[in-house]
Order: structure tokens, then sequence, then C-alpha cells
């Protein structure tokens, strides 16, 4: 039986990767199968993919490289761990998928989206999630938000972007959501982290009680 495969995606801090966070510490609690994965960097390849592109100091970096090196992450990523795990049953928590791509290097970047589109059904061998949460906030929010998290890491390359670039990739994620809503839940990420999760467990545990092997843990809660 098929796992299921959730992905987290948002602007650089909308506190999706948080919410990823608190949501594996949930079902590791009640003792479901999952994984907790990224892109890119989810695999040996991509943690040295990510370091190439996300680098502070990678400024010379050309959005066509940018765009095809995400590619190489995720049709390693998919094929290294996603499908693998999806394949044993398991529930898959990606931080970002392939919609990352859509918004960051077809709104961001201005990439033809039929392009980005062809890329990405490549990557992924045509693989979709299940679920994807888009937690949503506003890019002056977000951006202090990056901004506070500077103080203790190094903001990537992306975080260093002008703020035209953050609110093209906020429209795109809206877009796609707009587009695609039996697959995409917008979550408004501006409330406490805690009532945030309250919202984001209980679509999770909709969309995993179409599975037999989850019923026991969707009955429980």
């Amino acid at each position: 039986m098929r796992g299921k495969l959730i992905t987290f995606e948002g602007i650089d801090g909308s506190g999706k990767t948080l919410q990823l966070q608190m949501v594996a510490d949930y079902l590791a609690g009640e003792q479901v199968d999952f994984i907790a994965t990224r892109e890119p960097g989810g695999t040996s390849l991509g943690r040295r993919i990510r370091d190439a592109i996300l680098d502070a100091e990678s400024s010379g970096v050309e959005p066509l490289a940018e765009l095809l090196l995400y590619a190489a992450d995720r049709a390693q990523h998919v094929r290294q761990v996603v499908r693998p795990a999806l394949a044993r049953g398991s529930v898959v928590l990606s931080d970002r998928f392939y919609d990352a791509t859509t918004a960051f290097q077809g709104y961001g970047r201005r990439f033809d989206l039929t392009l980005i589109t062809h890329l990405n059904d490549l990557a992924t061998g045509g693989l979709k999630p299940d679920l994807t949460l888009i937690f949503d906030l506003d890019v002056e929010e977000a951006l202090a938000r990056v901004k506070h998290r500077s103080h203790v890491a190094t903001p990537d390359r992306l975080d260093r972007e002008p703020r035209e670039f953050h609110e093209s990739v906020r429209q795109g994620y809206l877009d796609i959501a707009r587009n695609q809503p039996e697959r995409v839940h917008v979550i408004s990420a501006g409330a406490p982290p805690r009532q945030i999760f309250t919202q984001v467990i209980q679509i999770v545990r909709q969309a995993i009680a179409s599975s037999p092997l989850f019923v026991a843990f969707v009955s429980f809660c």
C-alpha cells in the first residue's frame, strides 16, 4: 500500500519548517511510520547541490543553472528517498517539493511556466503530492523574521533577494493554491505556531485517513 506524500511550502520566513517538525514530532509520538526530508538537500548529492545554490557567496549562479540544479536535486531525491519510502507505506513529509520551483523560478525568476511544468514532471517521474500546505505570510513580516534569524545564521542567497522577488514568489504560491484546490491548502502563517499547528494537524489527519495503514492513528486522534 502506497504511503502519503505531504509537502510544506511558503516563502522564506513563513514558518513552514517549524510546522513540519511539529507534525513530525506528533507522528512520532503516535508511532506513525514517516520520514522527514527536504529539497534541496534530502540526499548526499542534494546536500552538495544545496551548498552550491544557496551559499551566500555563490552570487554568480546563473538563473538557468539554478533551475537545472534544483531539478537534478529533485530527480535524485525522488528516486533515492521519496519513492522508496512511499513504497514502504510511509508518510513522507517534505520541506519543499516541485511547487517551490514553480514559485521561485517561475514567478520569481520569470522562467516559462510550461517549461517548468515539463521539467518538474521529468524530475519527479510524474509523482505528485497527496497534500500540499502553503504557509502564507505578508512579505514584510517574513523578511523581518528572516532578518531576526540572521542573527544566529548567515542568510542564504535567496534570503538576500529584493522584496519584489519575494512578492512574486508569494503570488506564485497563491496562484498554485487557487488552481489546485483539491491538493493545496493555504495556511495563514501570522498566528502563533501552536495555533497554526492545530489547523495543520487536522488537515494532515484528513489527508492520511484514506489509507488503511493509518486508520488506527486517525481513529485514536
